[in-house]
């Protein structure tokens, strides 16, 4: 995801704005029928997931240009590149059976690099699997490949309405997964964990309050605070995604030996949970501009919180893998052929612009200001290795 634009988003017009009150409605007969309130997580479950209404469910068009953010792959294939020669040996050392499973497929514009980019690695799997709860988006990605990947590329592409329950070698790869998750939020009220809700004002409009939280959010939550230097103060307000290991476990299905390459937004937790960071990381996109309401436009808007990575690394090695690696994704793309993946981009560019794009692209892609250091990649391993794609800028004693 870019840096969002300052200026403000534009209105819905009159069909999204019908759309988003559908899914307004549902959200307030849920709230109704739980009792006056629902958990944050549920709200944005449903804000995003709701069938054939949620923000990723529905048929909006979601990335690129004409849709509410950018990410990596849509910037440029050179992201794609670097991913794919950072699990070429991981394939390769699997032999010909590996496969590889993308959760989360986008625009396919990733899969559609990696693809011709493992080809020419000789690293082919025998599937490429692209785990896509959204059916608009699973159209739209098949579409995507078959328009512009040649048949021998696109046979190997199939769609999964579940993880692979069945023992499988390969790797696991998302992108800007994570921070989707619906999370639940906590405050801290007279020394005690509460959990964010969300309820209905007197005119029907969402509005936030606080309920005690409980057990497994409470602990979780309390998990986090001892790790930190000082307890939570009085109320001191965030995200904890204590059901991380339980989706890590599920995704995951039958996987036996292989990797799994995670990179997303985020913090390690030390830093997530500064104490100047006193209202979380919480926050939604709409158009590529920064909508300080989370709760406005249900279905028209993402709704995202930052990553964990700890809770990932705790995640990861507590589901039976090694941890592999840490550091920035300007770090891993640098440290896995960005160079020369440039280079080779520059050498196929018919004219100046197009090498300039390319180079414009890897600053966007790398700088600090831009997404090089904001994004984080992690890794975990077993019974191959995936360690040498985080030789450059290892960040694993942050966590």
């Amino acid at each position: 995801m870019t840096t969002p634009r300052s200026s403000a988003p534009l209105l819905p017009d009159a069909d999204a704005l019908a759309h988003s009150e559908h899914l307004r409605a549902l959200i307030q007969e849920q709230i109704i029928a739980a009792g006056g309130s629902l958990p944050f997580w549920k709200f944005m479950e449903l804000a995003l997931y709701a069938p054939g209404l949620g923000y990723y469910s529905a048929g909006a068009m979601k990335f690129g240009p004409a849709g509410d953010f950018v990410t990596a792959p849509e910037i440029s294939p050179l992201f794609a590149a670097c991913v794919a020669d950072a699990v070429t040996p991981v394939l390769q050392q699997l032999g010909p059976d590996a496969e590889f499973v993308e959760i989360g497929g986008g625009s396919g514009a990733f899969a559609e690099t990696a693809l011709a980019k493992l080809l020419a690695n000789d690293a082919l799997p025998a599937r490429y699997a692209i785990l896509e709860p959204s059916a608009d988006l699973r159209e739209r990605q098949r579409e995507r490949l078959q328009e512009r990947l040649p048949p021998l590329l696109f046979e190997l592409v199939t769609w999964l309405d579940a993880p692979p329950d069945q023992a499988w070698n390969g790797v696991l790869f998302a992108n800007e997964v994570i921070d989707a998750l619906p999370t639940p939020r906590f405050v801290i009220r007279d020394g005690e964990v509460f959990e964010e809700h969300v309820a209905l004002d007197g005119e029907g409009r969402f509005v936030r309050i606080d309920r005690p939280a409980d057990p497994m959010l409470a602990a979780a939550v309390r998990h986090v605070e001892r790790q930190l230097p000082e307890p939570f103060a009085e109320g001191y307000r965030s995200e904890v995604l204590a059901q991380l290991p339980y989706w890590l476990q599920a995704v995951i299905g039958g996987l036996k030996d292989g990797a799994m390459l995670f990179i997303d937004y985020g913090y390690s937790r030390g830093e997530y949970y500064q104490p100047q960071r006193s209202d979380g990381t919480l926050r939604a996109f709409r158009q590529h501009h920064l909508v300080g309401e989370v709760h406005a436009y249900p279905g028209l808007q993402d709704i995202t919180a930052s990553v964990d990575f700890t809770a990932m690394a705790e995640a990861g090695t507590g589901a039976g893998f090694d941890f592999a690696g840490y550091c920035s994704q300007a770090s891993f793309m640098i440290g896995n052929r960005l160079q020369e993946n440039l280079e080779l981009a520059e050498s196929r560019s018919t004219d100046d612009i197009a090498r300039h794009a390319l180079r414009q692209q890897v600053k966007q892609l790398t700088l600090p200001t831009e997404m090089g250091e904001r994004f984080q990649a992690i890794g975990f391993e077993r019974g191959v290795e995936l360690g040498a794609a985080f030789l450059v800028g290892d960040l694993s004693h942050r966590l």
